[in-house]
């Protein structure tokens, strides 16, 4: 048992690592591409990836009830959570969405609650994690910047926070059909994939060729594809299964850790006080909210049992 939770921690961990690495391909991407473009396009490469991985169908009985949540998961997950989030950026400031989506692990945990109380229990140091992780985020997302209010985006980032939690619901309960993760995450694309098409024509949008044709665009686009969408999805829904929706969810606090160290070493931006503070307090608050003192006597007591 503990040797799959550590594997589910690991996939975790890794899932954010490339998830708060993803910003500079955005980035890169926005010259010559819509958010919309993106978007879809990255994930119709994780889909066919997924398929060349795992080409056949399932022998399970896929009925109805299970459809809805398969179309449910990729409604939330894999399109309205990145439209809301991309929409909010252009009504507020980055370091307001960097906080407030980041409260999804909280929303999570009142929606499994609620939704699935029997089976993930909410205890006091998944709070107090909170707390402090919340805190770090908002020193890293700021830095000194001023606090500015904007009712609509931050509505729409705290809507997004609310989307991703609903995924995570919907993630939870297809984990109990029995499903390979690869087939699984395969079929929450597709429905996804689905749901953006309107969102295309919506847009006006114009997939132009010769944009695939500069390699920085190409490997970038490869990299959300396959990297961002295809293989962390499964690593994640895979981590779901594993540890649960709630100790999944606090991840999420990481990436912003991730994205403002990647930045430092990549783009060269600097690093202050603020900013180490806030790391500090973010991977405090992960690991007070992933491991009670009973866990970590119990972890203590069976290190001093092996020696």
């Amino acid at each position: 048992m503990l040797a799959e939770e550590y594997k589910g921690h690991s996939a975790a961990f890794f899932t954010v690592f490339l998830w708060g690495t993803t910003f500079i391909s955005t980035k890169v991407l926005l010259n010559d591409f819509q958010p919309v473009e993106i978007l879809f396009i990255r994930f119709c490469i994780g889909w066919l990836i997924l398929f060349l991985l795992s080409p056949r169908g399932t022998k399970q009985a896929i009925n109805v009830q299970h459809e809805l949540i398969f179309a449910g998961a990729g409604f939330t997950g894999t399109y309205l959570y990145f439209l809301l989030e991309n929409i909010a950026l252009t009504y507020t400031m980055a370091s307001n969405v960097g906080v407030l989506v980041c409260i999804s692990p909280f929303l999570t945990a009142l929606l499994v609650y609620f939704f699935m109380k029997s089976e993930e229990k909410l205890q006091r140091n998944f709070f107090i994690g909170f707390i402090v992780a919340i805190s770090g985020i908002f020193l890293i997302s700021f830095n000194g910047s001023k606090l500015q209010l904007n009712p609509l985006g931050d509505i729409l980032a705290l809507s997004a926070a609310l989307v991703w939690a609903c995924y995570s619901l919907f993630t939870k309960k297809i984990s109990k059909f029995g499903l390979p993760v690869i087939t699984a995450t395969r079929k929450t694309f597709f429905y996804g994939i689905l749901f953006m098409l309107p969102t295309l024509f919506l847009f006006d949008t114009h997939f132009e060729i010769d944009n695939f044709k500069n390699m920085t665009n190409l490997f970038n686009i490869l990299y959300l594809g396959i990297g961002a969408s295809a293989l962390c999805f499964v690593t994640w829904n895979y981590t779901v299964k594993v540890l649960g929706a709630i100790k999944t969810s606090v991840y999420i606090y990481l990436i912003p850790v991730i994205t403002v160290i990647t930045a430092v070493i990549i783009l060269d931006e600097p690093m202050s006080l603020l900013l180490i503070a806030g790391t500090l307090l973010t991977i405090a608050g992960l690991f007070i909210s992933n491991f009670s003192r009973e866990r970590i006597q119990f972890l203590l007591q069976r290190k001093k049992h092996r020696k």
